[in-house]
């Protein structure tokens, strides 16, 4: 009888790099304007910005109405807590993440919609549009509060950030930098192509460490800026509630998101990702 001979079949070489980095965005496309995609995208933006406003503005009222040392029988230790409202922001932008990642990419944050831009991922058409409809959503989104509840929304401040007493206006800057940076490096990290490509549940658990990321920061920050990290956030109730401490101090739940998103974008871009090296590698083999 013959010898079974054994196959031996070469396995194929892989290559070390699996996936393929998209190409970048065009800063700006005419053509983006005449697609029902970008407004579809933008509704979808408007309405989660409102949803989320809604949501956690009256968690803040309420806690604030459970806590109210002038009304019978509260205590401090009633309510949510500060880490009940840190979980009422974080699974609200998980929540509304997943719901709209397939849609708008789920910014809802317009330092998130600037980190993107700066990275290549989204248009210059698409990140202004993004923009103007996040604040919209929180301006909407703070009003329908007010309107369901005006007499605590105006007695319990509205939600509205401001520097809390104690601390200057350097340390809150530095608080919504940090904040933002940790949020906007999260999200890069998280829609990674890289990784993407690698790992195949990542994907779908992409909002999960987004919206962790949000409930860790407000558990570091409520007591220094009531949290910002995200302009429209800040500008929707700054807007309904119209208080002169809330407008002076709004500057800096802009400068300090857009400080961090920038740090957070350069940082995945260029060091994580030596964009720079790869785009010097490619001029060089070009040469």
């Amino acid at each position: 009888m013959a010898k079974d001979v054994e196959q031996v079949t070469e396995q194929p070489e892989y290559s070390a790099k699996d996936y393929h980095d998209p190409p970048p965005t065009p800063l700006f496309d005419p053509d983006e304007l005449t697609k029902w995609s970008l407004y579809r995208a933008a509704i979808a933006e408007f309405i989660a910005t409102l949803l989320f406003l809604y949501i956690t503005v009256l968690t803040i009222i309420g806690y604030k109405r459970q806590t109210d040392p002038n009304i019978a029988g509260t205590t401090e230790c009633d309510g949510v807590g500060i880490l009940g409202i840190a979980w009422a922001f974080g699974g609200m932008i998980f929540i509304l993440v997943y719901c709209t990642a397939g849609i708008s990419g789920g910014h809802i944050n317009p330092a998130v919609t600037l980190g993107l831009f700066l990275g290549r991922k989204v248009s210059l058409v698409r990140a202004l549009l993004y923009m103007v409809a996040q604040c919209a959503g929180a301006i909407c989104g703070a009003g329908l509060a007010k309107g369901f509840q005006k007499s605590y929304y105006n007695r319990y401040g509205g939600g509205a950030n401001s520097v809390s007493a104690g601390y200057n206006k350097g340390t809150a800057v530095g608080a919504e930098i940090i904040g933002t940076f940790v949020l906007v490096y999260t999200v890069f990290s998280a829609t990674d192509p890289k990784r993407n490509a690698r790992d195949s549940h990542v994907p779908v658990l992409a909002p999960l460490p987004i919206g962790f990321a949000v409930f860790m920061v407000h558990l570091a920050t409520i007591p220094i800026t009531g949290t910002g990290i995200n302009p429209a956030r800040s500008f929707g109730p700054a807007v309904i509630f119209n208080d002169d401490k809330v407008w002076d101090d709004q500057w800096i739940y802009w400068v300090g998101p857009f400080a961090g998103a920038v740090a957070a974008a350069f940082y995945h871009q260029y060091i994580l990702r030596a964009a720079a090296i790869k785009a010097l590698g490619s001029f060089r083999s070009n040469a």
